[in-house]
């Protein structure tokens, strides 16, 4: 199989960005290849078994193992920052600090889309630089660091590149549909009408898209279920309309597979 098509100057900078050097320069290569790229890489055919292992070569296991580092050590990191509240409080400040919009931001901070390594036909259509594609990528990064190096260096890489965030929570987050109802009502507007725009995936891991519309702005969600993705989308729009700090997504926050 060819080996990833990131170039050595975007690999250096990455690992400047991150603080760390990996021991295993193969399991970052990875956390950059996106699904797009494994496939091409594969031959690109469509065979019974190439879609048994699709994903195979892509950055979708270290993103599997990253999205639970990343939940464990944003709990730990709570629990001695709020050390009063209790977990109907940090709940909601987890859901957002591990939510699609969060990691997404994280990912332009470190100018990660330069590095992704994604099929040609993709990269014209622009994935790199959609949310769903780099949340994936910064949860995989989490996920070969840890691999890489243990707890310790990913523990190190959450509490830099989410300081901000984390500080900027003065008080717990609301639910994103909660936050965009309130907001409407106080503006007497029409209470948001949520639509599925698309239904498909295994009944293992069903994929939901859902819209919701307000004042001529659409909000979109991707997720595994119809809440988790009413949710994304309200979140979504509640960016649009600059209401963005009031809400949290729910945990189940972003769909896999773009």
């Amino acid at each position: 199989m060819e080996a990833a098509r990131v170039p050595a100057a975007e690999i250096r900078r990455l690992e400047a960005c991150l603080d760390y050097h990996f021991v295993q320069p193969a399991l970052l290569l990875q956390a950059l290849t996106h699904r797009s790229a494994a496939h091409e890489r594969n031959g690109g055919r469509r065979t019974r078994q190439s879609v048994a292992k699709r994903g195979a070569g892509s950055n979708e296991r270290l993103e599997f193992i990253g999205d639970r580092v990343l939940g464990l050590l944003m709990a730990e990191w709570l629990l001695e920052r709020f050390p009063h509240e209790q977990e109907g409080a940090l709940g909601p400040r987890h859901a957002h600090l591990v939510s699609r919009t969060v990691l997404a931001r994280i990912a332009q901070v470190m100018d990660l889309h330069a590095a992704l390594d994604v099929a040609e036909h993709e990269a014209r259509a622009g994935v790199r630089q959609t949310a769903n594609v780099l949340a994936d990528a910064v949860e995989a990064i989490l996920g070969a660091i840890y691999l890489d190096g243990g707890l310790e260096p990913a523990r190190g890489f959450v509490r830099r590149m989410w300081n901000d965030s984390i500080v900027a929570q003065a008080h717990p987050p609301k639910d994103p549909k909660t936050a965009l109802q309130e907001w409407v009502l106080a503006r007497g507007l029409a209470l948001p009408q949520y639509r599925v725009i698309s239904s498909d995936g295994p009944s293992h891991a069903p994929r939901f898209v859902i819209a919701v519309d307000v004042q001529g702005k659409t909000g979109q969600g991707v997720a595994g279920s119809k809440r988790a993705a009413e949710s994304d989308a309200a979140s979504d729009l509640l960016r649009q309309l600059g209401a963005e700090r009031q809400a949290a997504p729910t945990p189940d926050r972003k769909g896999h597979g773009q």
